[in-house]
């Protein structure tokens, strides 16, 4: 078995662990804009102690490149864990940041969730610069 046999993937509008890429379409060379990753956006991802995103991770592999080279990858530590009990906290982090990034080369924004319960998800998301 390989890792990637473990990796599942779908339609973010009809599946809650599906990360979401959201990056323009068209970039300008070398200029910075923002990229945002989540998952949940249509369907809410429960954010509790027992069932929680753990990290979204983003990568980009270049237009004829071999390789994908990792961008970000974001964890959510926190999910109403208390010694109270579970769900009590006072804070539950949700899956979703925002990165800056800068591209020379046109390619495909992958991205990698992991759910504690129902393991890893994929998505991506051409982008091409002028």
């Amino acid at each position: 078995m390989k890792v990637a046999d473990t990796i599942q993937s779908g339609d973010w509008k009809g599946e809650k662990h599906v990360p979401v890429i959201e990056a323009p379409e068209k970039v300008k060379a070398g200029e910075a804009f923002e990229v945002t990753l989540s998952v949940g956006k249509e369907i809410p991802h429960p954010n509790t102690t027992e069932h929680h995103i753990k990290w979204i991770q983003l990568l980009f592999k270049p237009e004829g490149g071999k390789f994908a080279y990792e961008v970000a990858k974001v964890r959510f530590e926190v999910h109403g864990e208390s010694t109270e009990g579970p769900n009590q906290g006072p804070a539950h982090a949700e899956p979703c940041a925002t990165v800056k990034v800068k591209l020379s080369k046109p390619g495909t924004f992958l991205a990698l969730s992991y759910c504690n319960i129902h393991g890893f998800w994929e998505s991506e998301r051409p982008v091409s610069v002028e």
